[in-house]
């Protein structure tokens, strides 16, 4: 389906021949809306991001040329870490990559990964291709599947219809093999739940058992205030906005959508949600930093997929504009995603902000810091959107410290 001579081109010509080039003057750059000088950044930066890992994948170079970087002892991260990267990076890319092809310098970057990611798919569950990815070993590959679940749902005529027959078959038979494996008591349940709603959406048998102990199992949790448990006991940690909300809240859509949820359950959720990302916003400081609070800080700006889902789907509440969302988010990774955080090649380096392997926890390893994609999520909404339209816009903390007004807080119970 894809032909190996778009491959070859593409890697001779490299990642650079489809960014755009700065010709402008100063005062040209000047008067660029903001929002569509972030765009450009927002762009150029994921798909800096995400072209090594597609681009090897397609080649089928990804274990060959894919640095395993972990704190670990353990000597398993080479049975999970692709599969982290390539399930992580799509559900960050899709939405974007879900936007209609065009002429753009933007549009020809996206079809290229685009293409990378089906050709590269197509080869990772293929048995006799040195990048088969692995759903069979360890518990790990529950958490990615999740991830790659969540982003065919999220782009489903881009990276899900367009595979072949043989590949869809073998990925839903990769995803099914995953529930013969133990799962842990907290927000892993959630990513089993949305791998099961993916099977149901594309027509295929599913399990509900997963799906209805995921959802009375997070509704225990709930303990207010737009906070869930990650399991019986609470942690203060960015999970409930790394993938409890976002993933519950599509679970409960597709689950609603296939009468197998009632409306009012998701509308409940999806409030929740936007009550947890008033508080995410205003942990954003005045400088566009964030609290270090927490395991899997190493995720980066993960830390904010909820709010960038949020925005994605046009439900930020009436106190948080697109805009500020927008600058703020940009602020954050102008500060943290500088060129340190990659490798001399291109991978990203085990840390925070730059090479920090002593922070990092000891189920992490290099594909694990793929979770940062998410928060670019907001890259599938149109430049026309007025996320990306609007001019700046301070946040909220931005507001508060240097003496305007700005909206008071109160705690909110559902």
């Amino acid at each position: 389906m894809f032909r190996r001579k778009f491959i070859n081109n593409l890697s001779a010509m490299g990642l650079g021949a489809f960014l755009p080039a700065n010709n402008l003057s100063a005062k040209e750059l000047l008067e660029i809306p903001s929002g569509k000088k972030d765009r450009k950044y927002w762009a150029t930066l994921l798909n800096k991001i995400v072209y090594p890992v597609y681009s090897n994948l397609a080649e089928g170079t990804l274990v060959q040329n894919m640095p395993i970087y972990s704190p670990s002892i353990y000597d398993g991260r080479n049975n999970v870490t692709y599969l982290e990267a390539v399930g992580r990076s799509t559900a960050g890319v899709a939405p974007w990559l879900a936007l209609p092809d065009d002429e753009s310098n933007e549009g020809k970057t996206r079809l290229i990964l685009k293409n990378l990611f089906l050709e590269g798919i197509s080869k990772g569950v293929d048995p006799n291709s040195p990048d088969v990815l692995n759903f069979e070993k360890e518990r790990q590959p529950i958490i990615d599947a999740g991830h790659l679940a969540h982003g065919l749902l999220r782009a489903p005529e881009a990276l899900w219809a367009p595979l072949s027959q043989e590949t869809k078959r073998r990925l839903v038979n990769k995803f099914k093999v995953l529930r013969t494996r133990k799962i842990h008591n907290n927000n892993w349940l959630i990513f089993r739940a949305l791998t099961e709603c993916f099977l149901l959406e594309v027509g295929e048998d599913f399990k509900k058992e997963p799906i209805d102990h995921a959802l009375k199992s997070f509704e225990e949790w709930y303990i207010g205030d737009g906070w869930f448990k990650d399991g019986v006991k609470f942690s203060f940690n960015y999970y409930n906005s790394f993938a409890m909300h976002p993933m519950l809240v599509d679970t409960l859509q597709i689950l609603v959508k296939h009468g197998l949820a009632q409306q009012e359950t998701y509308d409940l959720a999806l409030k929740r949600m936007i009550r947890h990302c008033v508080s995410l916003e205003r942990m954003i400081s005045p400088e566009g930093t964030f609290p270090l609070i927490g395991r899997s800080i190493t995720y980066r700006t993960g830390a904010f997929h909820a709010l960038a889902m949020l925005s994605l789907m046009e439900k930020l509440p009436e106190t948080i504009s697109p805009t500020q969302v927008r600058c703020a988010l940009t602020a954050v990774k102008k500060n943290l995603l500088v060129d340190e955080i990659f490798d001399q090649n291109g991978w990203l380096n085990l840390g925070f902000k730059g090479k920090q392997p002593n922070v990092a926890d000891y189920y992490t390893s290099t594909g694990s810091l793929y979770m940062t994609t998410l928060s670019f999520v907001p890259l599938g909404l149109p430049e026309t959107n007025e996320f990306w339209s609007g001019p700046y816009t301070d946040w909220t903390t931005k507001l508060a410290w240097s003496g305007k007004d700005f909206p008071k807080d109160f705690q909110v119970q559902f």
